[in-house]
């Protein structure tokens, strides 16, 4: 039994997904974003935002918690670029460095990803931890590359065909 459960978004997890979402961002990404952007996040202008995203699209936005706490994430939903590879992209997946390893990561993936059609996602080309979690889902690079919208990093495109 897992110290964790992974639900549906709800208006009691925005704000915690908003802190979770900026711990996770400042953990993973300290040595790829520069300092004044991770610095930058407003937990209350990102809570906003995930309010809106549950309203909006509420099928979108699994969280993990642990003890009410939002330990980790996963967003998965219709592509939303016009170059789009596959009908669907996983927008989001990050998990608190304190549960990785855990099995944390493995349940939100089983619980977004679709198994019937393909996807897409886009992961920092310079993360290869992140890159080889994918790859045991099946994702594969296919080519697709751009600059990131927050910085300079590159984000390389991964795809599961169904």
């Amino acid at each position: 039994m897992s110290d964790w459960q992974v639900v549906p978004l709800g208006a009691e997890h925005t704000h915690g997904l908003a802190e979770c979402h900026i711990a996770c961002w400042r953990e993973a990404y300290q040595d790829l974003v520069p300092a004044h952007v991770l610095d930058a996040f407003d937990v209350e202008r990102r809570a906003a935002a995930w309010e809106r995203t549950r309203i909006e699209h509420p099928e979108r936005t699994v969280v993990a918690v642990s003890d009410g706490t939002v330990i980790g994430f996963a967003s998965c939903g219709p592509a939303l670029h016009e170059s789009a590879v596959a009908p669907r992209e996983l927008g989001a997946l990050y998990v608190r460095a304190h549960w990785y390893g855990r099995g944390v990561a493995r349940d939100l993936m089983e619980t977004v990803l679709p198994g019937d059609t393909d996807i897409s996602l886009w992961v920092f080309e310079e993360n290869p931890r992140a890159r080889a979690f994918y790859t045991k889902y099946g994702f594969v690079l296919d080519g697709g590359r751009r600059v990131e919208a927050f910085t300079p990093a590159i984000e390389v495109r991964m795809v599961r065909r169904a």
